[in-house]
Formats: structure tokens, sequence, C-alpha cells
């Protein structure tokens, strides 16, 4: 049975989340309720061993942290999520810590531009002056990652599509959590996990079937919904999902096409956990592993 493999915390973490689904403070600190104002500039306590320095491009604001002793020489390009809505908050900078602790050098993050003020193809314009940057910077492209969650999962991989078209050189690998990657929310986990779902299930939120990011465009484009492109030519791919998602197809998709095109992937199903569980750190024994998962990936590549 599903509820015997999972851990006491991570049970009382989903039934929280569950309870209060639609709850700013439950949201916000449990697993982060990315609407609203940027914290961009808004303070916050990093390690002692990670220095940060805010970087703009033009209009594109962007936070680097990076290691006093770095373990590697691998730097991770973190996109957000929040559903093409959100913009950058502080849970981002806990992540940017998670991944220096497990063997990166450097963790970039923009706060790219949001909907709907900002619908496609900013957030992607975005990203890919973020990889730009990183270029310029002098990182080769195989040093970078580019790493996202939900709707930033959705936009590592539309950045993929778009450099691949353009025969541009591609990072050295891809990290999604819970990728975000079929707008059109096509997917059978949308209607199968609707009641389980404690993030985006049972709540009413037009997030999922009614987001503004897609603006005018086909939201069945690659640049938009990823699963519905070809990834022949994609780098390796560490894909991670919770068994209790509505975007839990998303990720089955984006695994089976991967692996059908002859791309390195390693795909994780993460029985009984929600939407992003990864945000929990080192406080279940789930998001444990998968933060193990992600460190094993980062060295192999």
């Amino acid at each position: 049975m599903e509820e015997e493999r999972i851990s006491r915390k991570a049970k009382l973490i989903r039934e929280l989340v569950a309870k209060f689904n639609g709850t700013p403070f439950i949201k916000d600190h449990i697993i982060g309720d990315h609407r609203g104002d940027s914290d961009f500039d808004k303070e916050f306590k990093y390690p002692d061993h990670i220095s940060t320095t805010k970087v703009s491009v033009g209009s594109l604001r962007m936070e680097l942290a990076e290691a006093a002793e770095p373990k590697s020489d691998k730097v991770v390009l973190q996109l957000h999520g929040g559903g093409y809505v959100g913009a950058f908050k502080n849970n981002y900078r806990r992540l940017a810590g998670y991944y220096i602790e497990v063997g990166v050098a450097a963790v970039l993050t923009p706060d790219y531009r949001v909907a709907p003020e900002h619908v496609f193809p900013a957030a992607l314009h975005d990203g890919l002056k973020a990889y730009d940057w990183l270029l310029q910077r002098g990182y080769r492209e195989d040093q970078i990652i580019f790493a996202g969650d939900s709707a930033g999962g959705g936009l590592a991989l539309a950045m993929c599509h778009y450099l691949i078209d353009r025969e541009r050189p591609l990072p050295a690998g891809v990290i999604a959590m819970s990728p975000w990657a079929d707008l059109a929310a096509s997917g059978p986990s949308y209607r199968e996990n609707y009641d389980v779902d404690p993030v985006f299930g049972n709540s009413g939120d037009d997030l999922i079937f009614e987001n503004p990011y897609p603006g005018h465009s086909d939201v069945r484009h690659p640049y938009i919904s990823p699963a519905y492109g070809d990834f022949s030519e994609f780098p390796p791919m560490l894909v991670q999902v919770g068994t209790r998602e509505m975007l839990l197809s998303d990720a089955q998709t984006v695994a089976e096409k991967a692996r059908k095109a002859g791309v390195r992937i390693r795909y994780t199903e993460y029985e009984g956990m929600f939407h992003v569980f990864q945000i929990a750190g080192h406080v279940m024994e789930e998001s444990k592993r998968a933060w193990a998962e992600i460190a094993g990936f980062i060295s192999r590549i």
C-alpha cells in the first residue's frame, strides 16, 4: 500500500497542505504560494558559506548565489515555479542553497516576467537572456544545468526546444521537478488526481485551467507546452514527480517521449508525494531522497 511506504512527516505535511489548501500562510511556508509581488528586494539570510550578487540585464533582475568553496564547476540556472503568474520568492533562495549543498558552484535565479502583464514569450525570452549572461560570463554550456520546478521545469524544457530549433549550444543537463509541460491540461492525471492532489485539487483554482500565460498563442506550442515537442537531441534529464499530483501525466509524457528519442533520462515517481515536495529539503525522508538523487545526477553529467 502507498500509505505504508511514505514517512510520517510526509503524511503530516501532505495532510496540512490539503486541509489548508488556499490558506496563504500554509501555502507560502510549506509549498510556496508564488502569486503577488516579487521577494527580490526582500531580506534573506543565506548560510555564511554562500555569497550573493544582484545582476541586471536590461530590465531583467537576477540573483547569483555562489559557494565559498565550490565542490564542482557546475552552475544551475534556476527557473522558478509559480504557474507563470508568480514572481521570484524567498523559497527559491532556499532551493539555491540546497543546490549548492549538493555540489554546484553557483545558482543563477532570474526574476523573469510573468502573466497576466507579460504573456508568452516573455518568460521564455528572459530565461534565454539569463542563459546568455552565464555564457558571456565565461561558463561553458557543459557546466550549466537548467533546473526548475512546476512552470519553471516546463520553462527549462521549452528553452531546450528553442535552442535545438536554432542549433544553439545546449546545457549539460536538465533537472525538472514536477514540470508543468502541458498547459492544455490534457493528461488523465488532471482528472484522476483531482480529488487527491493537496495543492491544486478540490480548490477551484483557475491557475491550471485558465492560465493567462499563453495569451493568444497556441497552448500546445512546444515553447509553451514542451510535452508536445520533439525530444531528440535533448541533453541528459532528471525528472521527479509525486504520484498525487494533477501534473503527473506531464512528467510521464515527457519521460516517455525522451526515452523513445534516445535521451539519457532518470525518471522517478515519489509515491504519495505532492507538488514540488522537494521544497521540504531535509524535513522529510522523501525530499531528502530527492535531493540525494539530484546530487547524483549533477555528479554524473
